[in-house]
């Protein structure tokens, strides 16, 4: 469910995109706003990057988002009938996405895109989401601008606005950076950092979520049970997962957020204690020991950890991600993923080869830096998939080693 300026102008609680809001709207003679515009029809898929549509959606996502409704006319500025706007099919919806990131800059990515009714009252609906890039530029030949919504007009700034806006673009940038350090400090307190080492994993979304109401137990219930299942997607079971080791079906309340704690009850398992978060803004946290594991009927030390491990706990922490997505609308994410170890020994990531612990690869590590990075959490499946992997990619190339084993997305061009 979604809260777009035609719920909030009709006065209706967040929901879907339907064609009855459209025939609403049109029966009230609803005017444009800043966050709504009204258009006839569609430009042709060959002059989209030359028409109108990069400009206004800038023009949208510089004034904080808002949507674009092809197939309803108006006069002065109000609403006064439907127009079916023809087939629309995923090639323009593509072309749709392509020209808001190639002909508006910095890219506006996100886009919301809602095909509406039946001939012969077809109509779209262009969800353009709130952004942190600021100003968003357009360019015509040698020439830019950075265009915004005035009321229900579409205008180009002046000097001081766009120096406001980028003030504010890296103030932004500033506290998402210091949201990210909170949470991951939060996550890695406490751990036995001297016995085995801790994977640390948190992502904060760049635009937080802000929910009409605070997410249930049941609402986290199934972020966490969607996670697992893209994480054993993503990685199969040739590890141990995190996921497996918290109590996913009884989250606990925490400080706006519910918590997946471990189920690790006894010395013996603290080797695969786990703890995961989903907060209410969006963020996902996740902290699991990954050393220290039975190898072979023998432990294995504190310092020394499996590339599968981390694998496996990369592609839960990424299943959270893309669950937590699904449930609250988020988009991008910064994510950090680090692995702490303060044992007297180096850090030793080991990997498999002929089927066989192989040590000859690794590179003893006196410090792991954690690995940073966007996450474009409403990728397609196979774009997100390949962020999963280069994700993992970058975590365990750290420690010299370079194949990735179980997270196997196909090729692109497949």
């Amino acid at each position: 469910m979604t809260l777009t300026a035609l719920h909030r102008l009709l006065g209706r609680p967040p929901g879907d995109l339907s064609e009855g809001l459209l025939d609403d709207a049109v029966a009230a003679g609803l005017a444009e706003t800043d966050d709504l515009d009204w258009k006839s029809q569609l430009p042709p898929i060959r002059e989209l990057k030359q028409s109108d549509f990069p400009k206004d959606v800038a023009a949208m996502a510089n004034a904080g988002g808002g949507v674009l409704v092809y197939g309803v006319e108006e006069a002065q500025k109000k609403a006064t009938g439907r127009r079916d706007v023809g087939k629309v099919d995923e090639l323009y919806e593509r072309a749709l996405r392509s020209a808001a990131i190639t002909a508006i800059s910095p890219p506006v990515f996100g886009l919301g895109i809602h095909r509406l009714g039946q001939p012969p009252n077809r109509a779209l609906v262009v969800d353009v989401p709130a952004t942190v890039d600021g100003p968003h530029l357009i360019y015509r030949n040698d020439l830019f601008g950075a265009p915004i919504r005035n009321d229900a007009d579409t205008v180009w700034m002046k000097e001081r606005q766009v120096e406001a806006m980028y003030r504010a673009r890296f103030d932004a940038r500033r506290h998402a950076t210091e949201a990210l350090d909170n949470l991951y400090d939060e996550a890695a307190a406490g751990r036995e950092t001297r016995a085995r080492a801790w994977l640390i994993a948190v992502a904060h979304p760049r635009i937080p979520n802000t929910p009409v109401s605070r997410p249930s137990r049941d609402d986290a219930r199934r972020v966490f049970k969607a996670a697992e299942d893209y994480a054993l997607f993503y990685a199969g079971r040739g590890g141990i997962h995190p996921l497996e080791n918290v109590d996913r079906l009884n989250p606990r309340p925490g400080l706006r957020r519910w918590n997946a704690v471990s189920t690790v009850t006894n010395d013996a398992d603290r080797w695969k204690e786990a703890w995961a978060a989903v907060h209410h803004d969006g963020s996902v946290t996740l902290a699991a020991a990954i050393a220290g594991h039975h190898q072979n009927n023998q432990r294995r030390l504190g310092g020394h950890v499996h590339s599968v491990s981390i694998e496996c706990a990369v592609a839960d922490f990424m299943g959270m991600i893309r669950a937590i997505q699904e449930e609250a609308g988020t988009s991008e994410y910064e994510v950090r993923v680090g692995i702490e170890w303060t044992g007297d020994s180096p850090l030793i990531i080991h990997t498999v080869r002929n089927d066989r612990i192989y040590d000859g690869a690794s590179i003893p590590l006196a410090h792991y830096t954690p690995v940073t990075t966007t996450v474009l959490a409403d990728a397609e499946d196979l774009d997100f998939y390949w962020q999963v992997h280069d994700l993992t990619e970058d975590c365990i190339n750290q420690g010299g080693i370079t194949d990735v084993h179980l997270v196997k997305p196909p090729d692109r061009d497949a």
